[in-house]
């Protein structure tokens, strides 16, 4: 069994409660699949199988989750199986097992169901996010050459303060980050 010490790492860092569903998850994954191999995806372990994702699993302050790429993850909280608070809320090995190996054949055959993301309709500049770039041309130039998923994030971000002083700050700031070529999400970009 090929194990990666950063899944060591965040087992350890993981709530005590989380800890043993981690290890007999990911005990049992390179049980059902010992060609996995361990990765950390989006700050969180991965078995990969050929290069595909076939099984994250994370941990949180109060439950754990499981996510088996390719199959429905609309179950309440994050990942394929909800929120998973202690061994027992986990399905049995053998049902789990079946379940990994059936998403790792999925993906080698090219049979893995893929979801394509609907477009999200664009978002109007907001008049006075639009004048406070029209007066910071870096900013604005920066802000045209983002992707529109890192325009939306800035747009939304605004657009959700509740107070008008609040909305002035954040676009305050916007303008500032943009001028400095900076992403919405930058402080996260390295984790």
């Amino acid at each position: 069994m090929a194990t990666d010490p950063r899944v060591d790492a965040y087992i350890d860092k993981a709530e005590p409660f989380a800890q043993p569903i981690l290890r007999h998850v990911r005990a049992l994954v390179h049980s059902a699949l010992p060609e996995a191999e361990e990765a950390i995806k989006w700050g969180m372990p991965h078995f990969t199988v050929g290069g595909k994702n076939v099984v994250g699993m994370a941990a949180f302050r109060a439950h754990a989750a499981v996510m088996i790429h390719g199959e429905d993850d609309s179950a309440e909280g994050m990942g394929t199986l909800g929120k998973i608070g202690a061994l027992g809320d986990l399905p049995p090995d053998e049902n789990l097992a079946a379940r990994f190996r059936a998403a790792a054949d999925a993906f080698a055959s090219g049979k893995a169901s893929t979801r394509a993301a609907k477009p999200k309709p664009e978002i109007a500049m907001p008049d006075d996010f639009g004048s406070a770039l029209e007066a910071a041309p870096q900013a604005r130039a920066f802000f045209g050459t983002l992707a529109p998923s890192y325009r939306r994030e800035y747009l939304e971000w605004i657009l959700e303060a509740k107070r008008p002083e609040t909305r002035a700050k954040r676009i305050a700031t916007a303008v500032e980050w943009l001028g400095e070529g900076k992403k919405r999400n930058w402080k996260y970009a390295g984790c």
